[in-house]
């Protein structure tokens, strides 16, 4: 779509006769209102107050850029504004504002008027296109200024070159309509005029663009985040990180700039979350690396419920564990509480989250509801957690599905597909495909796991234990890591707790392991690396694996196979000693609270971590 089809000479004001921003608004609405493309101009005002609240549009260099995305707005539309002498509308510079140009989006609006919207953005980023449409006498001339700049580019950037400094970039604001890319071009066209290479990830209304892959990640010295919303930073976590707001990315692109090349910023720890919302185009990791990518999403947003809710029934235990039953002579009214808010309603809600932000990660919002009812329908039907990754991916590609067939819809009916066609469609055709094709074989196929896992003898429970603890330490948080977690959480609800127990313990091993060798193996380590390890003893009790990352990182072929090694002791010990555990998280503060004799599973951790200690002091070379 051109931009001149948003924007005509019904919405083209020359003379504006305002003298403030207030008023200045209230002409430019008038405008769009009489041009037809309001159906409440009243609520369009209040859109746009709403976005001048969290940060003015007035971006400098003369352009003010007012936008709202409502659905007030009955065809999205650009309506032009000029004042010769300027209003003061506190635009960023503290200059005078002399080109507006106000964006109305509707509510439903589609990938094709935002990526108008979006070169718009662009446009006014050239100091040439703003001094013409200064000087432009009618609207013809500004409509002919407009198309001469308008050109469609879908080329992505390139990543690094091998004789230039490479930074990636990733910008946002609320509406994702033209600060997102006005500040990207502003970095991009900085760049290029100091010599840097840079890809920048847009996060716009209609989705992400040129998307960071974990290539162009590693690669980079530094990443600058210029965003007004929440953008997914985990995977940036070793990189030094500088944060902004999305107006710096227009008004201050230089600074910006030599700080990541100087690397004037901390290095981003993260949360130990490593789910990433980034798109991995390299060949050969395509559908593979897509799968991954959605069923983390699923798996970082459900873990929160499963932490939460599983402390929750940890602590209803140390009333007994069957205090939370009236009917129990142990009763006690809090176990009660604690049981009914942690496993009836946040454990509750695991499988259909997991499957809901599975679905959205495939097709975005519209996917969320189909995939939330679709999980529900697994845990109800006995298919469990992994009848919930099936309903997500179903549901996900369900609607992926009905985008497509309804991509020919008009565009007065755009604004119904999300609101209903996709709701009711998906949930429809998910919910019938879980109740009659899926949950009867996955529920069979859950209930021969748990026999079977139930059934272990005493040598394979053991070797399980040792499987589960090389899992665990292999990448720390991971996807081998949380594949091992995946599957003892998934069997809690089962009533299998055993592997869970070993899942913990031998996720503990490795920042313990380090913490230990570096307090007795000191001449083997920096003072640096002595300090950090202290910091390890903490995050090992707390059940936090990613510690032992930078020491991993560091030093991998000795540290690596000497955490597996501890893990796998640990994952073994655990399983011998037929420990079990029934809260998938909590570190230390749960210990007392296993299933058996909580002292042999300190002991089995406590083994695991000076194997691993050993074998690192062993392993590697004094530091001289």
């Amino acid at each position: 779509m051109k931009i001149t089809e948003l924007l005509t000479k019904e919405t083209i004001h020359l003379d504006l006769k305002s003298q403030n921003k207030s008023t200045v608004i209230d002409e430019l609405v008038n405008v769009l209102d009489k041009a037809g493309k309001l159906s409440d101009s009243e609520k369009f005002k209040e859109g746009i107050l709403k976005r001048e609240e969290q940060s003015t549009t007035g971006i400098g260099e003369g352009v003010a850029i007012p936008h709202a995305k409502t659905n007030a707005v009955k065809q999205a539309a650009i309506a032009f504004g000029k004042s010769i002498d300027g209003i003061d509308y506190e635009s960023l510079d503290g200059q005078p504002a002399h080109l507006f140009f106000m964006i109305a989006a509707p509510e439903g609006a589609n990938n094709t008027h935002l990526e108008a919207l979006s070169r718009l953005s662009s446009i006014l980023m050239k100091e040439e296109a703003r001094q013409k449409l200064l000087n432009a006498k009618t609207s013809s001339e500004v409509i002919g200024i407009i198309d001469s700049y308008d050109q469609e580019d879908s080329k992505e950037e390139s990543t690094a070159s091998s004789n230039k400094k490479f930074i990636v970039a990733v910008t946002a604001c609320p509406t994702g309509i033209a600060h997102t890319f006005m500040a990207a071009d502003s970095l991009k066209a900085k760049a290029e005029e100091m010599g840097v290479d840079i890809k920048v990830e847009t996060r716009g209304a209609g989705g992400a663009k040129n998307v960071l892959t974990q290539s162009d990640i590693d690669n980079a010295i530094a990443v600058i985040v210029a965003a007004d919303t929440n953008v997914e930073t985990d995977r940036f976590a070793g990189k030094h990180v500088i944060e902004t707001h999305v107006a710096d990315g227009i008004r201050r692109p230089k600074e910006l700039i030599e700080k990541a090349i100087k690397q004037d910023a901390p290095v981003y720890k993260g949360s130990g979350n490593k789910s990433s919302n980034s798109e991995d185009k390299h060949q050969g990791r395509g559908i593979a690396s897509q799968i991954y990518k959605h069923l983390m999403n699923g798996v970082s947003n459900m873990l929160p419920f499963v932490v939460g809710g599983g402390i929750l029934i940890a602590i209803s235990f140390m009333f007994g564990y069957n205090a939370f039953n009236p009917e129990d002579p142990s009763y006690h009214p809090i176990a009660e509480a604690l049981m009914t808010i942690g496993g009836g309603n946040a454990f509750g809600l695991i499988v259909p989250i997991l499957a809901a932000f599975i679905a959205m990660s495939i097709a975005d919002r519209p996917g969320f509801a189909a995939g939330a009812v679709g999980g529900m329908l697994a845990a109800s039907g006995g298919a469990g957690f992994l009848g919930g990754i099936i309903a997500g991916f179903l549901a996900g590609y369900v609607v992926v599905g009905l985008k497509k067939v309804f991509a020919g819809l008009p565009a007065s009916l755009e604004g119904i597909k999300t609101i209903l066609i996709y709701p009711l469609l998906g949930i429809a055709i998910t919910g019938f495909t879980m109740l009659y094709v899926v949950n009867k074989p996955v529920g069979a196929l859950n209930t021969s796991i748990t026999e079977w896992l139930t059934g272990l003898g005493t040598g394979n429970a053991i070797l399980l234990g040792i499987v589960l603890g090389l899992m665990m330490a292999f990448d720390m948080g991971g996807p081998v890591n949380k594949a091992a977690y995946v599957f003892g959480t998934g069997l809690l609800a089962s009533g299998v707790y055993e592997p869970m127990a070993a899942i913990m313990a031998a996720g503990m091993v490795p920042p313990l392991g380090i913490a230990l060798a570096t307090t007795i193996f000191k001449n083997k380590f920096t003072k640096q690396e002595q300090d950090a390890g202290k910091a390890n003893y903490i995050m090992g009790l707390s059940f936090i694996t990613e510690g032992a990352i930078p020491f991993a990182a560091a030093d991998p072929i000795r540290v690596i196979p000497s955490i597996m090694a501890g893990s796998a002791v640990a994952g073994a010990l655990s399983m011998m000693f037929e420990i079990g555990l029934r809260a998938p998280h909590g570190g230390l503060f749960v210990i007392p609270l296993v299933d058996g004799a909580w002292f042999m599973y300190l002991l089995a951790i406590v083994i695991g971590a000076v194997v691993s200690a050993l074998l690192i002091g062993f392993l590697k070379k004094p530091i001289r």
